[in-house]
């Protein structure tokens, strides 16, 4: 193969590896043409004028979205497709129980035959891109090969894309090996799959970012967490912000959120007016890579460059931010779309207009049954579109990360906000991480669904093997971040949230500074430290104390059960699951089991107590 050049015949790249490894694969798929990207303004504005005159874009109302486009995928292809998602380790024990598993040869035979041809009539793009920041050694290469303009200007957004990926890779044979086609998009020829130990990912039948933008899940977490294990670091699904105080002290927190429990917009979360001269600034909002740095600190960066959000439900009050982001140069899919060329979706602002067009195209009236926009209808916006970035999300070094931590939606037991009593038990908080299901979700409401590290469907191998390299990092660690377990949807008896949740949530977020910082006391429960009265700064918040002692409150009924549940999951995992977990969870049921026999002999020698 000759040296490959951009747009205007300048050379590229004269890395053999590279050159080798494309050529194999466009004699596998046989594109009519192959574009090696450089990531250039005037290839993003060529590209985009191709997707909008192949109907795969539209533009949107230059006034009120200047630089922002439509994209209406299949409707059969709308989602991440866990079920046809699969690592390809030499072992079924490799890939763990919660993982589908597919033996290498057996996935490399059955894609490479829906491969074969893939691209006849089509054109194979070149998408060199580096997830972190460029010359960064947190930072991981990438090469995709697709068959779709829509990923090609995905991933633009969403990684540092083009020339600058290729001059970091230089000679080196370390890069990621990611090809995709979307073939027809027929379910039945979907998979994607992941070989950690070649460091390559095939996706095929699909165009859905979750299943294509392969630097995304793919590479960040599935092949990251892998990396992460075997080069001594982690790779999470975590936000990552800062918080500043009035004074200028800034303190780094990451936190994990399974879906639906509100991360994007505890990243960009705008204070109160109580805490006026405090600010939250966004280094990342979906993924984390946190390694430990000469000083033993544990940093992290965000390997992102933009943000492929949920639309549905954001609004000026969950997530002003969030509206700005996405208020220029932005690719919106699967939303629905107003007379005049603008946006809408469920839980917008304003008025629901009287006639929309649907995320499908066809004609839509209030009051309408079907929804407007799909519930995973996306944005993908640049992170610097983003007004409270922060001035460190580009740094190589990453930030010094102090606090983590884990939520779910949990309508009981899960206090507000509570302390692990050291790093194991924080591990414990979050391998045993859940959220209830909910009407939307098949089976039963109220089932807690386990979602460890919010990590179930990521991690790229062996779960109970990732929680004891999780353990292992204490020993690397000289200033451990300390972690916290939160909770913003906890319920009154009548089914209302305790809480209000949202930019309140600062005030959750200060104590946990604070208690970062070692600057403010806890009151212990058996499980970890909870704020004292007083502790938490409720000034200017119209919620009776009352509600907030609910639901801070340990239930020690509650918290029973909820160790059986767990020991019911940490069964399914196997015998890699850690034996210090198992024993933690153990001591915890004993714990309960002195304080309820002593609750019991107080009740009976003081009946009215």
């Amino acid at each position: 193969m000759q040296p490959p050049t951009d747009f205007a015949g300048k050379p590229l790249t004269k890395n053999k590896h590279l050159m080798h490894w494309v050529e194999e694969m466009a004699r596998m798929t046989k594109p009519d043409h192959i574009v090696w990207c450089d990531g250039s303004e005037e290839e993003r504005h060529r590209l985009t004028e191709e997707a909008v005159s192949k109907g795969i874009l539209m533009p949107l109302n230059a006034q009120q979205l200047p630089g922002c486009y439509l994209h209406r995928s299949n409707p059969n292809d709308v989602a991440r497709v866990e079920q046809l998602t699969f690592i390809c380790t030499p072992t079924k024990a490799d890939a763990g129980p919660t993982n589908n598993w597919m033996a290498p040869d057996e996935a490399y035979k059955k894609l490479g035959q829906l491969f074969d041809g893939s691209m006849k009539g089509r054109t194979m793009y070149v998408v060199p891109y580096v997830m972190g920041p460029v010359g960064s050694h947190h930072s991981k290469i990438g090469v995709e090969l697709t068959d779709s303009i829509y990923v090609v200007l995905n991933m633009r957004i969403m990684t540092r894309m083009g020339r600058a990926a290729l001059n970091m890779l230089g000679e080196s044979n370390d890069f990621n090996r990611g090809v995709h086609s979307t073939l027809d998009c027929n379910p039945d020829r979907r998979f994607i799959c992941h070989f950690p130990q070649d460091n390559t990912i095939w996706s095929v039948g699909s165009g859905y970012g979750g299943n294509v933008l392969l630097g995304k899940k793919c590479l960040a977490l599935r092949i990251g967490s892998y990396l992460g294990r075997n080069e001594g670091w982690l790779a999470e699904h975590m936000l990552i912000l800062g918080v500043e105080s009035p004074e200028g002290e800034v303190t780094y927190v990451a936190a994990a959120f399974p879906s639906a429990c509100g991360k994007t917009n505890f990243a960009m979360m705008i204070p109160p007016p109580r805490f006026k001269g405090w600010k939250i600034t966004t280094v990342g909002d979906d993924i984390a890579w946190m390694r430990v740095g000469e000083d033993g600190k544990l940093y992290a960066i965000n390997p992102e460059f933009g943000y492929f959000g949920v639309a549905p439900g954001t609004n000026m009050k969950s997530n002003p931010n969030a509206m700005k982001t996405v208020s220029h140069d932005t690719i919106f899919t699967n939303v629905a779309l107003t007379k005049d060329n603008g946006v809408w979706w469920e839980g917008m602002d304003g008025e629901t207009p009287e006639e929309l067009t649907d995320w499908t195209g066809k004609p839509w009236k209030k009051g309408s049954t079907e929804k407007a926009s799909h519930p995973n209808a996306r944005f993908t916006s640049p992170a610097t579109n983003n007004p409270v970035l922060s001035k460190f999300y580009d740094d190589p070094q990453g930030v010094p990360i102090s606090a983590i931590i884990f939520g779910g939606r949990r309508a009981t037991t899960v206090p507000l906000v509570m302390q692990a009593f050291n790093w194991m038990i924080g591990v414990f908080y979050g391998a045993t991480l859940g959220s209830e299901t909910t009407a939307a979700a098949a089976g039963k409401v109220g089932v807690v669904r386990r979602d460890p590290m919010a990590m179930l469907p990521f991690c790229g191998y062996d779960m109970g093997t990732y929680f004891a390299h999780w353990l292992s990092m204490q020993a690397k660690i000289v200033q451990l971040p300390k972690i916290f377990l939160v909770n913003w949807f906890r319920k009154d008896k009548d089914g209302k949230f305790l809480w209000p949740g949202y930019g309140e949530n600062m005030r959750v977020l200060k104590w946990v500074v604070d208690r970062a910082r070692l600057r403010v006391g806890g009151q212990e429960t058996p499980f970890g430290w909870v704020p004292k009265a007083g502790d938490l700064d409720l000034s200017g918040l119209d919620i009776p104390h009352e509600r907030v002692d609910e639901a801070t409150h340990i239930d020690l009924d509650e918290w029973q059960t909820e160790l059986e549940s767990i020991g019911e999951f940490f069964q399914t995992l196997g015998p890699t699951l850690p034996k210090a977990l198992e024993l933690h969870r153990e001591l915890c049921l004993e714990r309960l089991k002195i304080l309820r026999d002593a609750r019991k002999k107080h009740h009976s020698r003081h009946p009215h107590a």
